[in-house]
Parts: C-alpha cells; sequence; structure tokens
C-alpha cells in the first residue's frame, strides 16, 4: 500500500511556517505520512495581489496580532522564538539553497535550522555566511551546494514551483495539500494529516 503524501509549501520569512517546520515531522510520522518539502517564494504572489510588502506590515492591527500570537504559540509549544528586528527578512537566498537540496535527507533539518536562525537567534538569513554556516554546521559542503542553489537549474525550479503555488490557488505560508486539497494555516496541518485518512 502506497504511504500517503503531504505537500508542504513554505516561505522562509513566514512566521507560522517556522511554526509548521518545527511540529511536521513528528506529526506526520505519528500519522503514516510521508512529507513533501516546497520552498516558494510569497512575493510575487502578493505583488499578484497589489501588494509590496507582508500584509502583517500592511495592516498594523493584523501585525500586532501576530506577534502576540506567536509568542503565545511559541511558548505553549515550547518553540525558542525572538521577535526578528527585521521583517519580512528575505527567504530568497535560502528558497535557492533549499530547492538545491530539494529531496535530500539534510533538507528539512536545513529548513529548520534557517528558520531558528531568523525567528529565534534574529540573523540575516539573506547573508551568505549565515546560509554557510547552517550548511557546515549539517556537515554539508557549502560551496558545492551554494554553486548548485547559484545555477540557472536551481533558479529555474523555485520559479516554476511559485508558479505551481499560484496556479493551485496558494495564496499564503504554510500551505497543504492533501490529495490535491489546499488547506492554508499552521493551525490547519491536522485538518490536512486527517484528510490523508479519509
Amino acid at each position: 500500500m502506497r504511504t500517503p503524501t503531504l505537500e508542504f509549501w513554505f516561505e522562509f520569512a513566514s512566521t507560522y511556517s517556522y511554526i509548521a517546520a518545527e511540529e511536521i515531522e513528528s506529526k506526520a510520522d505519528a500519522a503514516g505520512v510521508e512529507i513533501i518539502w516546497r520552498p516558494f517564494l510569497l512575493g510575487p504572489i502578493f505583488a499578484g495581489q497589489g501588494w509590496r510588502d507582508s500584509p502583517f506590515n500592511l495592516y498594523p492591527a493584523k501585525g500586532a496580532y501576530m506577534w502576540r500570537d506567536m509568542e503565545r504559540l511559541c511558548r505553549r509549544k515550547a518553540i525558542a522564538w525572538r521577535k526578528p528586528s527585521v521583517f519580512p527578512r528575505n527567504g530568497l537566498l535560502a528558497a535557492r539553497v533549499a530547492t538545491a537540496l530539494d529531496a535530500a535527507e539534510q533538507l528539512p533539518a536545513f529548513v529548520r535550522a534557517v528558520y531558528r536562525a531568523n525567528f529565534s537567534s534574529d540573523l540575516e538569513i539573506s547573508e551568505p555566511s549565515v546560509v554557510k554556516d547552517i550548511l557546515r554546521s549539517l556537515s554539508l559542503d557549502e560551496e558545492m551546494i551554494f554553486g548548485r542553489a547559484n545555477d540557472d537549474a536551481a533558479k529555474r525550479l523555485l520559479r516554476e514551483r511559485t508558479d505551481e503555488a499560484k496556479r493551485r490557488g496558494v495564496f499564503g505560508a504554510p500551505s497543504f495539500f492533501a490529495k490535491d486539497e489546499l488547506f492554508w494555516g499552521g493551525d490547519r496541518l491536522e485538518q490536512a494529516l486527517e484528510a490523508l485518512k479519509e
């Protein structure tokens, strides 16, 4: 019998994607589900909606709620948290590296490390030195992976996946697909996993 799969679409600037990345493996393992990790870029999707910034910055009341919500959620879930001094940070480099890693065994650990750098250590994840330090901490060859990440093939694949996300109706992150049905938001992870049982 084929193992059910859950697509996890995430953007490195997304606060709620950080929490999802911390929780998804244990919850998917418990449900007997395989995860397909899909980095993409929200910028082009937001631009298509006429936004030049995160909606959390465009709508101050929404942003204030989100920051307080992140404090509460991370404390309740025992996830390290520090409000970043810059928001949203540019996640393009990290997304290209994640795309270059694609189905590699170390991809989940890389994703979590980038999120922790951004939302726990307040590091600038657009800086090559920060991303290279993360790769080294995972015993990965940073120069080889950077070469792959800056190759046209990886850049094209990231663009294609961002276009795919838009085409499939993704409008925010995190987003999950279970049997081609979209579930949006970290609080819908359990529902997406349940949908795979039906």
